[in-house]
């Protein structure tokens, strides 16, 4: 059994608090949240122990889930892993490059498990594209969402495309050559849409473009290489293998486990999976699924998109 904690009680938070409760092999010990209201509501709610102070909730755990704003990530993650806590830790890992590296480092040190929630490594639609077999020579990614003026301020870059940033160099897994990015800003100070072309060494070349204010909504990911078209659809658990031959569709969008959460929603299995994913790296001594090295190489290019926009936004 591991003794779990959550760090973070708002909406992602309540998420996560759902699933740990719906998962053999958790016992959530219970939580923080530094907003009074929203802890009492929570605490009552799951019906959980709310802790006041991170120390306390530490000495009660085998692990950690921080799922508060990022830029806390580093401060909570050093604390757990310093002492002998796992810890699983929301994108972006830390609000900068050089704190994520600090945290590559404590990970080497450390002997404990550091998962990164890039949740898109768990959706049915990756799964069945990485069953096939991926060796992209083009990619071209789109995630689209419509403008919601309740949700926390984040530019679209570290919110959205770097999902994306994440699963590209997952498949590629080369080196970096160049990176060249543009993006406006409409309803906020922030980018609301970037576009993203990135080159490999290895000759692969990555267009992703993520847009908060799109009237459509869209989550795809096309890769082109030899003898193969892959589309994998985030959106509904779809994916479609075109070959010279046939068309493959593999689609677990009817049979997808729904869990529902408190506010009414219902959220697909990836989050399930990546947290038991979590767990079943501690009990069995596994690596992650998503490391802490992987964590810092998204947010590392996810940085360096974000300079390149704001640099063309200053000179203007």
């Amino acid at each position: 059994m591991v003794r779990i904690g959550v760090i973070g009680a708002g909406h992602l938070g309540n998420i996560h608090l759902s699933i740990i409760l719906n998962i053999p092999g958790y016992r959530l010990v219970g939580f923080i949240d530094p907003d009074h209201e929203n802890a009492s509501l929570t605490a009552s709610r799951f019906g959980i122990k709310r802790y006041d102070a991170i120390e306390d909730l530490l000495k009660d755990v085998d692990a950690i889930d921080i799922v508060s704003p990022t830029i806390h990530h580093f401060d909570l993650a050093s604390m757990a892993i310093k002492a002998s806590k796992h810890v699983f830790i929301e994108k972006p890992i830390t609000h900068t490059v050089e704190q994520a590296k600090v945290l590559v480092e404590l990970g080497y040190e450390g002997n404990v498990k550091i998962q990164v929630g890039h949740v898109e490594r768990f959706n049915p639609a990756f799964i069945q594209a990485r069953e096939f077999g991926l060796k992209p020579q083009y990619i071209e990614s789109r995630r689209l969402q419509a403008w919601n003026p309740l949700q926390p301020f984040q530019d679209v870059v570290m919110d959205m495309m770097i999902h994306d940033i994440d699963i590209v160099l997952s498949m590629v897994r080369s080196n970096v050559k160049s990176i060249q990015a543009t993006g406006v800003h409409v309803f906020g100070t922030e980018p609301d849409i970037a576009n993203a072309r990135i080159e490999f060494d290895n000759g692969c070349v990555a267009n992703l473009t993520a847009n908060r204010i799109s009237p459509v909504e869209e989550c795809e990911i096309k890769v082109y290489q030899e003898e193969a078209c892959i589309r994998m659809d985030f959106l509904e658990n779809r994916t479609e293998i075109q070959t010279p031959d046939e068309l493959i569709i593999k689609d677990e969008a009817a049979s997808q486990q729904l869990i529902k959460t408190p506010d009414n929603n219902f959220q697909t299995i990836p989050f399930m999976r990546e947290l038991e994913h979590f767990r079943e790296s501690i009990v069995s001594n596994r690596p992650t699924a998503v490391s802490v090295q992987d964590g810092y190489d998204a947010l590392n290019v996810a940085t360096q998109i974000l300079e390149k926009i704001q640099s063309k936004v200053n000179i203007r």
